[in-house]
């Protein structure tokens, strides 16, 4: 007899009550969460079924545009003539008392954008000449120039900025967004991430994962070569056919599981496996860019076959439009310390601007050609800004680059709700402190959230004997962006 079953045999009801009540506790919250405060509970057969949210909604979908490394804000949407003007001086004793900067000590000097900057469209919003795409998309952009945040490294602040934390395990935007709404199409995830420059986030899967969350929520990472979704193909010597059978005797074994044991995971694995199964016709079809009229692929620049922004851009838009609920794409090479020439803020910048700039214009036109834009919220920004003086290392180089910077930095939104042609927030005259309209990230969390048709305070799940939200005990509704 196998060892572990007769030590089982050999134990009192007192053993068990003893040894197994965290498990039964665990049942318990188990249970507990599926009575959660989202406005319909779970499908045991389909988990990501579409489901209602709190109150009407303005947005259906997101398409999140994550920059990584972080933009230089101040050269590209925040315009401070006063900072040109005292360019080269040493920052005032004021901004740097009490404050730990990436790379920079002592006293640096205040580093004036060497770009130039005009006002654009009806609503006058400040771009740059580094973005001359963009220019012509600026009436349907609000842009948020008083963002901040506490973490001034790459990798917390990727995670507050996506979980809520600046520590892995908290679910993902996401993953809450697709656990609250679920999805419009059965045949593919709620949640896709696209990933391009070759180099994945700086919060690795964590800033993409469910967390604590049923895994089936977790974002799924599509690659523009080879299979979409890794392990979608069958096997080598595997129909179809047989595919099925074996999945239908997996189904049953899981089955007896969920029954026996009552874990939710053991539900979540059974959805997983049926999606995947219907993913291997769905996946490669909504991802076959070629598909597209030539003149579509021209105005994103984009390649098939190949991985860039622009790709992953127009895939964005077949992805919402065949009813994925959030899209996340995350592009590296943000990170503008000008320790080299591609790092710097005039060839550099432009270079690196010139891969983002066209896709997404040409996303927002297409979204509103389409009739799209109403209901698909785009969001973009980094994980913090870029300070208003040289970066310490390279101050005495002859490439211009900046130092983190958590404190004052500027992101914005387009379309599923949002005010268009519009500034919110202003910094201070020299860009370090928001001097208007002080925004926190878990502020913009509670924004996307509501213009999803959510309370975030009531957007919980029950986990270790509490309830947990994206926006901890944080967060302010965004009320004069809304439209």
């Amino acid at each position: 007899m196998d060892l572990r079953l007769q030590q089982l045999q050999q134990q009192t009801r007192r053993h068990f009550m003893r040894d197994s009540s965290l498990g039964l506790g665990a049942l318990a919250l188990a249970d507990m969460a599926n009575s959660s405060t989202v406005a319909a509970p779970t499908s045991a057969v389909n988990p990501l079924g579409p489901k209602e949210a709190h109150f009407p909604a303005k947005a259906k979908n997101v398409i999140y545009l994550h920059m990584t490394g972080s933009p230089p804000h101040l050269d590209l949407f925040d315009y401070k003539p006063e900072l040109v003007k005292r360019s080269g001086e040493d920052c005032p004793q004021q901004y740097l008392e009490g404050k730990r900067f990436a790379f920079t000590s002592g006293v640096p000097k205040l580093l004036g954008t060497p770009r130039t900057f005009q006002q654009h469209g009806q609503g006058g919003v400040w771009l740059s000449d580094a973005i001359p795409q963009l220019h012509e998309v600026a009436d349907e952009m609000c842009v948020i120039r008083s963002m901040y945040t506490e973490q001034f490294n790459h990798a917390p602040a990727e995670l507050l900025v996506y979980t809520g934390s600046p520590r892995p395990g908290r679910p993902s935007l996401g993953s809450w967004i697709t656990y609250g709404l679920g999805s419009e199409n059965e045949n593919l995830p709620g949640f896709m991430v696209l990933i391009s420059s070759g180099v994945q986030p700086n919060g690795g899967k964590n800033s993409f994962g469910s967390g604590f969350l049923p895994s089936v929520y977790q974002g799924v990472q599509c690659r523009s070569q080879g299979d979409p979704v890794l392990y979608s193909s069958d096997p080598e010597g595997m129909d179809r056919n047989l595919r099925r059978l074996t999945l239908d005797a997996l189904k049953n074994l899981n089955e007896i599981q969920a029954d026996d044991l009552g874990h939710p995971e053991t539900r979540t694995r059974i959805a997983q496996y049926e999606l995947a199964f219907r993913m291997q016709t769905s996946v490669p079809e909504v991802m076959d860019i070629s598909q597209e009229p030539k003149n579509v692929i021209e105005a994103y620049g984009a390649q098939p076959g190949k991985s860039s922004l622009a790709n992953n851009c127009l895939l964005a838009r077949r992805l919402v439009e065949a009813g994925v609920r959030y899209v996340q794409l995350f592009d590296w090479g943000w990170d503008f310390h000008g320790t080299g020439a591609a790092a710097g803020l005039k060839t550099g910048l432009t270079n690196k601007c010139a891969t983002m700039d066209k896709p997404v214009s040409a996303l927002i036109k297409d979204l509103k050609q389409r009739g799209l834009l109403d209901e698909t919220l785009i969001v973009w920004g980094g994980e913090f800004g870029r300070t208003p003086f040289r970066e310490g290392r390279t101050a005495k180089g002859d490439v211009l680059g900046r130092d983190h910077f958590p404190d004052c930095y500027s992101m914005w939104m387009a379309g599923g709700g949002v005010k268009g042609g519009t500034m919110y927030g202003q910094s201070d005259e020299l860009g370090f402190t928001p001097a208007e309209n002080k925004t926190h990230l878990h502020d913009l969390q509670a924004t996307i959230l509501n213009l999803l048709g959510f309370d975030h305070e009531r957007l919980t799940f029950r986990f270790q004997g509490r309830d947990y939200r994206l926006t901890d005990v944080h967060g302010q509704v965004l009320k004069d962006i809304i439209a």
